[in-house]
């Protein structure tokens, strides 16, 4: 078919060029090919199939299911409920972008002059460093959470670059937690937390006036950090199935009802347990995968947040 006039086509060509593009969801490009025209004349044959009735565009706002999920899992879990709205066919890093833009949101509006920020390191937290926009806090200092070190890396590139970019944002300091994720045994890790090096960290976790973490799950689209860059060998994992540990947070394991004080390797972990998180006024658990909703369920009940960002299909699967 030449170019010529919007006028000069049949209803059966603006129907299938409506067809295509709203319900194929094929571009004005591959359209424009079918019938051997161009893009704009595409667009007008769009615009006159909107015109003629041939195509209804209803707008629902999502807004109200929002609130009715948030106010459900604010009811059940006692938390403050942030639902982030997702766009059709969106795939699981767009999701995790969108979330972490709005927890980044509420972090910026959260911080000001002289505050402790205490990050545990991770994708999401990654990924909310890398929406962050400046936000003056002088003399704020950014503390790390949870260390790093494994028996392949030290982490510390990893975890430099993150707290580094939540540190740029809030023009504050940085103080690292220079020690492995996991110590070989619990009484290693009593003699190292006798040093007075990693007491100051400890004491400057301790005194933190907002947390920011997320949940990490075994399995799932995007792997989390923990469970797949070497800190777990087969016969961690193995007590892990054992013990019903379905995620954790700071690198403490969590079983669904919130129980954690029993599993072996948590005497191991160098992150704060849920008793020493619920002593920082302001927790966000930042969650973006139906993936991690059985331990997101382990976090809510053992008391680890006092805010939660999720997306509007994982809030939809815990409630």
């Amino acid at each position: 078919m030449q170019e010529s006039s919007v006028a000069s086509y049949r209803p059966e060509d603006i129907y299938l060029a409506a067809s295509m593009y709203y319900s194929q969801g094929q571009t004005m490009q591959a359209v424009a090919r079918r019938l051997g025209t161009s893009r704009s004349t595409v667009s007008r044959l769009l615009a006159r199939a909107r015109s003629q009735g041939i195509v209804s565009i209803t707008l629902t706002d999502p807004s109200h299911d929002r609130e009715g999920l948030a106010s459900a899992v604010a009811a059940a879990y006692g938390v403050r409920a942030q639902v982030v709205p997702l766009p059709p066919e969106t795939d699981d890093l767009e999701r995790l972008s969108l979330v972490a833009a709005e927890a980044a949101r509420t972090l910026t509006q959260w911080m000001g002059p002289s505050m402790v920020l205490a990050v545990a390191w991770g994708n999401t937290t990654a990924a909310i460093a890398q929406q962050l926009k400046p936000q003056a806090a002088r003399g704020s200092v950014v503390v790390q959470l949870n260390g790093a070190a494994n028996t392949r890396t030290s982490g510390v590139s990893y975890t430099a670059v993150l707290l580094s970019q939540f540190a740029r944002a809030f023009g504050a300091s940085v103080l690292d937690f220079p020690v492995p994720a996991f110590f070989d045994s619990a009484e290693t890790k009593e003699m190292m937390w006798r040093e007075r090096s990693i007491t100051r960290v400890l004491e400057v976790q301790a005194k933190a006036d907002v947390a920011v973490m997320s949940v990490g799950a075994v399995d799932g689209p995007i792997p989390s950090h923990v469970y797949a860059a070497g800190y777990l060998d087969k016969h961690d994992l193995k007590v892990l199935g054992r013990e019903r540990v379905v995620g954790d947070v700071c690198t403490v394991f969590l079983r669904q009802d919130g129980s954690y004080d029993d599993i072996e390797i948590n005497r191991r972990a160098s992150g704060p347990t849920p008793v020493q998180l619920r002593a920082i006024p302001r927790r966000l658990l930042v969650v973006a995968s139906e993936s991690k909703v059985g331990g997101l369920l382990g976090a809510l009940r053992a008391g680890v947040a006092t805010d939660l960002v999720i997306d509007e299909r994982t809030a939809a699967r815990l409630v």
